[in-house]
């Protein structure tokens, strides 16, 4: 009975562990996916921004999405490729106020992602 009890007991606090890890992970990944579309957004704010930077961009999400995958849904993750890759081709054509709102979608997302599986009363119920 003991030894059950202590099972479950040690069970529990690894699942508990793995969820703030993966909530900390994710919020982590974002945070700092984010600070590369503020410099993005800066300078295609600036006009300034070229096709090179928007690919760099890309490149920080591809590398980033190899690991987020096993822990967001596809549709999300497909949802950041399809954005990022309209703001390539924005930015490669100057069509600047265009890429703009593509770039604060991805910043919003950037924001809204995490959000909606971090552990709150209203993810849960």
């Amino acid at each position: 009975m003991l030894k059950s009890l202590f099972t479950m007991l040690a069970v529990l606090v690894i699942i508990m562990g793995a969820i703030f890890w993966e909530n900390k992970f994710i919020k982590t990944e974002f945070n700092e996916f984010g600070q590369v579309l503020e410099i993005l957004y800066d300078k295609t704010d600036k006009q300034i921004a070229t096709q090179e930077d928007v690919f760099a961009v890309q490149k920080n999400w591809l590398n980033r999405k190899k690991y987020l995958h096993m822990f967001i849904p596809h549709t999300e993750i497909k949802e950041m490729d399809l954005w990022i890759s309209e703001a390539i081709t924005l930015v490669r054509d100057k069509e600047w106020q265009d890429a703009i709102s593509k770039i604060e979608v991805l910043r919003e997302l950037t924001e809204q992602i995490p959000k909606n599986f971090s552990i709150t009363l209203e993810n849960i119920f």
